[in-house]
């Protein structure tokens, strides 16, 4: 079950560039079928479920209930926005069913961090040599990251897994340079995206994992002295190949809240006139023309902000639900260390829309399912043992 869910996972990153629906269906259908089969195998020795089920659940809930009701103001988009929600619970449930054995979630780690890698190698080689994707495919646009055509989705990518390499290459007593190398190119493919909160949030993991690794006593002075050394020179050396310019000269754009400013104001609007219902999960773009403040002479997909549209989606109570996901995952990811992707993804969602997508969305709540996971276990990282 673990491989299938992993393949899954492939599948619906390497098929993100597909403008069809059908592979965001496929990977639906069988993250559904697999939450099946754990409810199934879990049926005579229930676990104590953690908390972050219940805001997930209460999203598929609330979509329900707005449906039924007829409080939304685009049913179609509120049934699709409810099979995405359902999508994230489902990932939840089997995540946290195979994580609860630590050598399991050891295993998903890994896989993720490998895969991340190679889509790290990809992308960047690709964004140098071509503007297709896969050197095959045309591209809407240029400067793609891979099967990724949003750098700021692409950057939210890799901060999930970055954690995972940096924690590697300080615990890791061999291997260290090799996990060491693996985050400079993963960093590097960062900086190559131009993706500006990519860069900031992604630079942040990179000083606060092994800050905290050190101060948590999780590993030596001395260890964490030549993992940082080693990183500082592979940092540099792959950030200097893919350069600088371009993501320096996005940081010195003169208004680089353009357009989000306004669609941020247009969603406060649309919290003010609904506060305790919302317009409607998934119906944010439907309802942006009655509050816009700006025709940006394109269709208005998203607010540009995951926070500000769930509150403007499902109301306030739905926002603070959410807020409460957030806030509970802060501890586990600081006590895990390699958790801290699920932090630096919810930041990057307040000027960003990562969780829009249900293929990059469920990225951050597979980790949430391994951390509750590790925490229903009582796992301490203090008692892993490095390889």
């Amino acid at each position: 079950m673990h491989v299938a869910l992993a393949a899954l996972f492939f599948f619906a990153i390497l098929t993100l560039w597909v403008p069809a629906y059908w592979p965001v269906t496929v990977f639906q259908a069988g993250v559904f079928a697999l939450a099946g089969i754990a409810l199934w195998r879990s049926r005579h020795s229930v676990p104590r479920f953690p908390y972050p089920l219940f805001p997930l659940l209460a999203a598929v809930v609330w979509g329900l209930l707005q449906w039924a009701t007829g409080s939304t103001v685009y049913g179609f988009d509120t049934q699709s926005a409810i099979v995405k929600w359902a999508t994230f619970l489902a990932v939840f449930l089997v995540s946290f069913s195979l994580c609860r054995d630590p050598r399991m979630a050891r295993w998903f780690r890994s896989a993720m961090l490998w895969f991340v890698f190679a889509v790290a190698v990809l992308a960047t080689v690709q964004t140098f040599t071509s503007d297709k994707i896969f050197w095959l495919f045309s591209a809407p646009y240029t400067g793609v990251m891979g099967p990724i055509l949003n750098h700021g989705h692409y950057a939210v990518f890799i901060e999930v897994a970055l954690p995972f390499a940096l924690y590697e290459a300080v615990r890791r007593e061999r291997g260290g340079l090799l996990y060491a190398g693996m985050a400079a190119v993963m960093y590097a493919s960062v900086i190559a995206s131009a993706s500006r909160a990519g860069t900031v949030l992604a630079t942040a993991e990179v000083v606060v994992a092994p800050a905290l690794l050190c101060a948590g006593g999780l590993a030596g002075g001395r260890a964490v002295g030549a993992a940082l050394l080693r990183m500082a020179v592979l940092f540099a050396a792959f950030t200097a190949v893919v350069g600088w310019e371009h993501v320096r000269d996005r940081f010195l754009t003169p208004d680089p809240m353009a357009i989000r400013r306004e669609f941020a104001v247009s969603s406060l609007h649309m919290i003010a006139a609904n506060p305790w219902s919302g317009v409607g999960l998934g119906a944010w773009p439907t309802a942006y023309p009655r509050y816009a403040i700006l025709d940006p002479g394109t269709f208005a997909n998203q607010a540009h902000s995951d926070w500000l549209q769930w509150a403007a989606e499902g109301g306030i109570p739905f926002g603070i639900a959410m807020a409460t996901l957030f806030c509970w995952c802060v501890l586990p990811a600081f006590r895990s260390v390699w958790g801290l992707g699920v932090i630096a993804v919810f930041l990057h969602a307040a000027v960003d829309y990562p969780f829009s997508r249900p293929a990059l969305g469920s990225w951050p709540i597979l980790i949430i399912g391994m951390l509750a996971a590790r925490e229903a276990a009582g796992e301490r990282t203090s008692g892993e043992r490095p390889a």
